[in-house]
């Protein structure tokens, strides 16, 4: 029987990847992409597969829904999500990923779609540098605008599966890199600032860490909850390495400039981010395929991506 799927957010670096993995299954009869294409989104991102139907709409309204069919699966993307932007507008993440949320649970309640709510990791707080890594049951303890509007999401979307039954697993992954991914983002940044002759900015001394899985790996793990995982389950998606900020721009400056470059030629210390989170680290309780086969580390498409 065909399906058909709504993806949130598509137009942005992991949906889209998400929309290419969905349209290799035979089950596909639409995919639905609601995107309003702000900060992150590009609709060059999207496959120009005919099943694809791109819907330019804020998910805050509702005027969407009525382009819509009764719709079997959706993936929730969709969301503001750089720190800094939501130090500086709060509000903005307020409403896109607490209204958006909402109306989208609202449509999977009506049409008894399954749904998967993909969040992240920094709901849970951060990491000292010997802690253990967050599981599951971690309690959630956001420290900027932008986490704890994902963590409103996640509970909101909790008590959608308790209240009205409504088939919702949600996700939380580690950073993510690969190609089409918005220039605000690190990896980028150091990528485009070497491609451009210019300082690479580093918050800090550099020594915050983060763990690394690639959206590919990330999209395959999101389709495997969609179908094999339980109403009501947070499913943690934990990466292939953890590395400091600097040492990820000295991997990626001696990729394009040599292994004897000397990197602090290529950096520019600047003001720390107010309340940086220091760690970031997963684990998990579930058995996910996506996550167990992920490939190693590897920036070569990245870089090539970018160059």
């Amino acid at each position: 029987m065909k399906r058909n799927y709504l993806v949130t957010g598509a137009a942005g670096f992991i949906g889209s990847h998400v929309v290419d993995q969905i349209l290799e299954r035979s089950d596909v009869e639409k995919v639905f992409v609601v995107d309003f294409l702000g900060v992150g989104s590009n609709i060059k991102n999207l496959s120009n597969d005919p099943r694809v139907n791109l819907i330019v709409q804020d998910l805050c309204n509702t005027y969407w829904k009525e382009k819509l069919p009764k719709i079997d699966y959706i993936l929730h993307l969709a969301a503001e999500s750089h720190v800094d932007r939501s130090i500086e507008d709060p509000m903005a993440f307020i409403k896109s990923n607490v209204v958006g949320t909402v109306n989208v649970l609202e449509l999977a309640r009506e049409d008894r779609a399954r749904m998967v709510h993909v969040s992240t990791d920094e709901v849970y707080g951060h990491l000292g540098p010997n802690d253990d890594p967050f599981t599951e049951e971690t309690c959630m303890s956001p420290r900027s605008p932008y986490s704890s509007s994902k963590a409103s999401s996640d509970l909101i979307a909790l008590s959608y599966s308790t209240t009205y039954n409504t088939n919702v697993s949600i996700t939380r992954c580690c950073n993510n890199y690969g190609p089409r991914q918005h220039t605000e983002k690190l990896i980028p940044t150091v990528i485009t600032s070497l491609k451009e002759g210019k300082r690479i900015p580093v918050y800090g001394d550099g020594k915050n860490i983060r763990e690394w899985i690639h959206v590919a790996d990330h999209a395959k793990a999101i389709i495997e909850v969609l179908f094999n995982g339980e109403q009501g389950e947070v499913y943690n998606i934990p990466g292939s390495c953890e590395l400091s900020n600097i040492e990820l721009i000295e991997r990626i400056v001696k990729a394009a400039k040599g292994s004897n470059t000397n990197v602090q030629d290529y950096i520019e210390y600047v003001q720390d981010r107010a309340g940086h989170d220091f760690r970031y680290s997963l684990t998990t309780k579930h058995k996910l395929s996506a996550v167990a086969n992920q490939r190693d580390f590897n920036l070569d498409d990245t870089i090539k991506f970018y160059a």
